[in-house]
């Protein structure tokens, strides 16, 4: 056997040296992240020991005064020399209580806290209680980040934007009306709630678990709703039915309703759509064709113009605040003419978005879409954009220059070419 095996074998009378040095690595880091400045809790900490002093002082004093006429070398006052230690000299005996003192006050607060948390923390394998508070903390003290868009693209960035700070906006799409989103859009007359799951589901603290819940799909296909197909909540996520209960449990409103998700959910930030209305998407392409509808228009090539209706929705109260408050507004990724541009044609949200002093960066797909983008350029997409929101809506462009793995893409999609510069045109 090897040194090394030999140092990581298991004793018998314990864990292996490597796990013990590992723990003690650990514990050592615990305690440094306790004393980060700014974690909230050294300051009453510092408090409660001052408190404790001034009570040790007082309980002092009161003893001191009770004592004094105490007759010397009577039996009392031999008991009352053993319990406060006279036999041991002045400066030995202070020490060794304020050492047993701040021990005790140590241990006492580690498991008190330990007690009242133990039944709120993620999991009970989970990161311990200082990570959890740094984590908050830290997150809490980032920028104000706004994402607009929808569908796969926008709960992917939102992944990792949530990593870097808890003040983040989803502004979602309302626009969708294809597969379980369109059955309830049709049958309970709120907006589609797809897209608005998967961002809940990307900013859950919990995320593996909650996503894993709210993406369960029941058997079945929400296309063909009859007992053979799995019965009437055939193919709806577990989401999509939860934010369907949530607005009905609000009396309707669908706003409302989606708030107390983000609440129940214990997100990382907020999730608003960007209406409470349904929006119905209508594009034309180049030859003079009318397409309504997100999910036959997302099939569509060669859109000319785009737009939505009801054209005088109001945007909701929440996306308009969080956009006016930004450090940061993101437009994507995500599918160019059905999840972003929907909420840009809002004029509310295109008004506010230009209004904003915030860096606004549009982040570009890495690759076309059969359909709706294909054979789009990267100008192409540029001028789509601005074309339909406004040259105000962009500061920055963002777009991948490294040749994308043929294998992570499904043909015939390929590549956006970095075509350079767009030419900037206004919609017929």
């Amino acid at each position: 056997m090897t040194q090394r095996g030999r140092r990581n074998q298991a004793s018998p009378n314990g864990p292996p040296a490597s796990r013990r040095l590992d723990a003690d690595r650990l514990a050592a880091a615990n305690l440094r992240r306790w004393l980060t400045p700014g974690i909230g809790v050294k300051r009453w900490l510092l408090l409660t020991f001052v408190g404790l002093l001034l009570l040790a002082l007082g309980v002092a004093h009161v003893i001191r005064q009770a004592t004094r006429d105490l007759e010397p070398g009577g039996l009392f006052g031999s008991l009352l020399d053993t319990v406060t230690l006279q036999f041991l000299p002045y400066p030995v005996r202070g020490l060794l209580v304020v050492v047993v003192g701040l021990g005790l006050l140590a241990i006492g607060a580690y498991r008190t806290i330990g007690a009242l948390t133990a039944p709120f923390l993620p999991s009970r394998g989970g990161g311990r209680l200082v990570e959890l508070i740094y984590q908050r903390k830290s997150l809490a003290r980032g920028p104000r980040v706004v994402v607009i868009g929808g569908g796969t693209g926008q709960s992917t960035i939102l992944r990792g934007l949530k990593e870097h700070t808890s003040n983040l906006t989803a502004i979602v799409t309302v626009a969708d009306d294809g597969g379980s989103s369109g059955v309830l859009r049709e049958e309970l007359g709120i907006p589609p709630v797809g897209d608005i799951r998967r961002c809940l589901a990307a900013l859950a603290d919990a995320e593996n678990l909650v996503g894993e819940v709210l993406e369960h799909r029941f058997a079945g296909s929400p296309a063909d709703i009859a007992p053979a197909a799995g019965g009437p909540l055939g193919g709806h996520p577990v989401g999509n039915i939860l934010l369907a209960a949530m607005t009905q449990l609000e009396g309707g409103d669908f706003e409302e309703g989606v708030r107390r998700a983000n609440r129940v959910l214990a997100v990382r930030g907020q999730v608003v759509p960007a209406a409470a209305t349904p929006l119905t998407l209508h594009a034309r392409t180049r030859d003079g064709e009318v397409f309504e509808g997100q999910s036959l228009i997302t099939k569509t090539r060669n859109i000319e113009r785009a737009w939505v209706s009801p054209a005088d929705v109001a945007a909701c109260e929440d996306a308009l605040a969080a956009i006016a408050d930004a450090d940061l507004i993101v437009l994507g990724p995500g599918s160019l003419y059905t999840s972003l541009l929907p909420s840009l044609l809002l004029p509310e949200i295109r008004d506010a978005v230009a209004a904003s002093p915030a860096l606004r960066i549009y982040v570009c797909n890495v690759a076309t879409q059969d359909g709706e983008t294909a054979d789009l350029d990267l100008a192409g997409h540029v001028e789509a954009l601005v074309a339909h929101a406004g040259t105000e809506v962009v500061d920055v462009v963002l777009a991948n220059n490294r040749p994308a793995d043929p294998a992570t893409l499904r043909p015939p999609s390929s590549a956006v070419r970095l075509t350079w510069p767009p030419s900037f045109a206004a919609v017929p």
